[in-house]
């Protein structure tokens, strides 16, 4: 396939990326990890801290390439606090300067504290963090996290790990015509068609694990993950057709019927 986009990358932390698929955090197994790698071209893996064991003997960054980006998450954290305290421990341990914020105190639904992410990007951002705080998609709360330092704005789709699909559409929209930073959609993107919609409403990468994780054919869904992802980005570059309000509009000219 003619990649009629090749220049076409997006920025985080001064690190340039190709692929706008990110592996997200949750349900890991190495074919998972191979198959997103491989067949879904991903840049960037996401990683709960707690899988990250330098000194145990099954450690999830033995699996990773060393030119994959570590997005390590503060999943767990359910204050501001907390989470600025595991993205220091996850430096130390080598996973590097990125970090999507997580805050979630809820254990029903899995919604994200918002108050407590932007209390946690404004303290993680002052101490050197790329910081990509997952937010329940609010325009005041996209605003306060431009101003707290946010590297990227990460409103979900769905619940975490529904497959639900884009449940906040009409609010993601609004995210995207009010900042400049990078939209990253994540959470409960259940199919590659969704991935594809919210690529063509000009989001800047999507990240996906259940929707792959539970598929069944891991490898084939990796893979058609990345094509509507790269659909839906040419799609959004090539600016889709205008649509009619009212009535129909003949694509022939209405001239030179039979019998006339």
């Amino acid at each position: 396939m003619t990649n009629l986009h090749n220049d076409d990358t997006f920025t985080l932390g001064g690190k340039t990326f190709h692929s706008r698929f990110i592996l997200g955090s949750g349900k890991f197994s190495l074919d998972l990890i191979k198959a997103v790698l491989e067949q879904g071209e991903a840049e960037i893996i996401t990683l709960a801290l707690r899988r990250a064991n330098p000194n145990g003997a099954e450690n999830i960054l033995d699996f990773i390439p060393k030119d994959v980006t570590l997005l390590p998450n503060t999943s767990g954290a359910r204050t501001a606090e907390e989470a600025v305290r595991i993205a220091e421990l996850s430096r130390e341990m080598g996973c590097g300067n990125f970090v999507k914020i997580e805050v979630i105190r809820d254990s029903r639904w899995l919604l994200p504290d918002n108050y407590e992410t932007i209390k946690a990007t404004e303290i993680l951002a002052k101490r050197g963090f790329v910081v990509l705080p997952y937010m329940y998609p609010d325009y005041y709360v996209t605003k306060a996290l431009e101003d707290a330092g946010a590297s990227a704005i990460m409103p979900l789709a769905a619940p975490i790990g529904s497959n639900r699909g884009l449940a906040t559409k009409d609010f993601i929209q609004i995210i995207l015509e009010a900042t400049k930073l990078p939209v990253i959609v994540d959470a409960g993107i259940g199919k590659p068609s969704e991935a594809c919609q919210a690529m063509e409403m000009g989001a800047s990468a999507i990240m996906c694990n259940t929707a792959i994780a539970t598929a069944g054919d891991v490898k084939a869904m990796s893979y058609a993950f990345n094509l509507a992802i790269k659909a839906g980005r040419h799609a959004y570059l090539a600016k889709t057709g205008r649509v009619l309000a009212h009535g129909g509009e003949a694509s022939s000219p209405l001239t030179g019927f039979l019998g006339e």
